[in-house]
């Protein structure tokens, strides 16, 4: 029998921790993307989202279509590229998602519990400078014949893994 998922929720009790998510999604440009992304980061608890992007102009109508009664509810806001590193809270390591060479793999790297997570663009991924900024660089690794994801499974990917760690 299925059951309805807020009532289901409703009873499971998670061991209070420090713990803290953030979420930086790096020059995004599908709104549909956006708006996964902040439904996800309101799904793992995620302290806040940041939108890096110099001018962000999306449908808003389509980003609250994906992101559902989240868009009001999770903390969200864009910044410019200019100034998204100054926005990471104190205390916080920024884990960058991306292929890189110097990236290990997401389920055998163990992740801070303060973490950003950093994912970059659907066409670009994180540039180069971006990267260098993280102090831990992870990928996700992918069996199949395609070794793309789409950005907001790939954040969907990495933030259910540090929600793994550090609660189960």
């Amino acid at each position: 029998m299925n059951t309805n998922s807020v009532d289901f929720f409703r009873n499971i009790q998670f061991e209070k921790k420090e713990a803290q998510l953030v979420i930086v999604a790096w020059k995004l440009k599908t709104p549909g993307n956006v708006g996964q992304v902040i439904r996800l980061a309101h799904n793992v608890g995620a302290q806040k989202v940041f939108f890096v992007d110099n001018g962000m102009k999306k449908r808003t109508s389509e980003i609250k279509k994906t992101a559902g009664f989240s868009f009001d509810q999770m903390d969200w806001e864009v910044v410019n590229e200019e100034k998204w590193i100054e926005v990471i809270p104190d205390g916080f390591s920024i884990v960058g998602v991306e292929t890189a060479e110097e990236a290990s793999n997401i389920f055998i790297t163990k992740l801070p519990e303060k973490a950003v997570l950093l994912v970059g663009s659907e066409d670009k991924g994180i540039p180069e400078e971006t990267l260098d900024k993280c102090s831990l660089k992870v990928y996700i690794p992918m069996l199949g014949g395609c070794k793309s994801l789409n950005v907001s499974h790939a954040v969907s990917v990495a933030a259910f893994e540090w929600l793994r760690q550090i609660y189960f």
